[in-house]
């Protein structure tokens, strides 16, 4: 597929925006490796910017938006009967490899490459076809009142080895 392509009508498997996508999906619609969390969306004209490519505000929205979807489906899960943490983003590294247009039909992915006792490192890609942008981020959770850290539970831990392949560190 190439830029501006939309995905939905170049194969019998239609894309469905906001939804968790299958792994057959994911590989079906150009990803190698499916991820644990994935889903599409199309460019909106409001994400532009002056030059009419996807504004990087907006790569920045689209990743958040799963990453918080990711934390909803499989973290808060492990965090029942227990004071919820707060999930903070604390450094982010973003790399944009392809500009995106109006109306690409994309597919943003979410997966926890490796944690520590309290934070966790989250791997995350916009795909359109190909690779349109990476982003690196290292999480942390904080107690309710963010005072300190938060440990993730045991059962947590458990689920990221085996769902995302993500390795303790420390």
């Amino acid at each position: 597929m190439h830029l501006g392509t939309n995905l939905s009508t170049d194969c019998c498997m239609d894309l469905i925006f906001h939804t968790p996508l299958s792994p057959d999906a994911q590989r079906y619609h150009g990803l190698k490796d499916p991820q644990p969390l994935a889903m599409a969306d199309r460019v909106r004209f409001s994400e532009l910017d002056i030059l009419h490519h996807v504004n990087n505000k907006a790569y920045l929205s689209w990743f958040e938006t799963l990453r918080v979807a990711y934390y909803d489906r499989f973290f808060a899960p492990h965090f029942k009967g227990m004071p919820a943490p707060r999930n903070v983003l604390r450094n982010a590294n973003v790399h944009y490899v392809k500009e995106m247009l109006l109306e690409e039909d994309y597919i943003t992915t979410a997966r926890v490459v490796s944690f520590r006792r309290t934070s966790y490192v989250m791997e995350q890609q916009i795909w359109s076809g190909d690779l349109r942008a990476t982003m690196t981020g290292i999480m942390v959770l904080r107690t309710p009142d963010g005072q300190s850290g938060y440990p993730l539970p045991d059962s947590l831990r458990a689920a990221l080895r085996e769902r995302d392949g993500a390795i303790a560190e420390g």
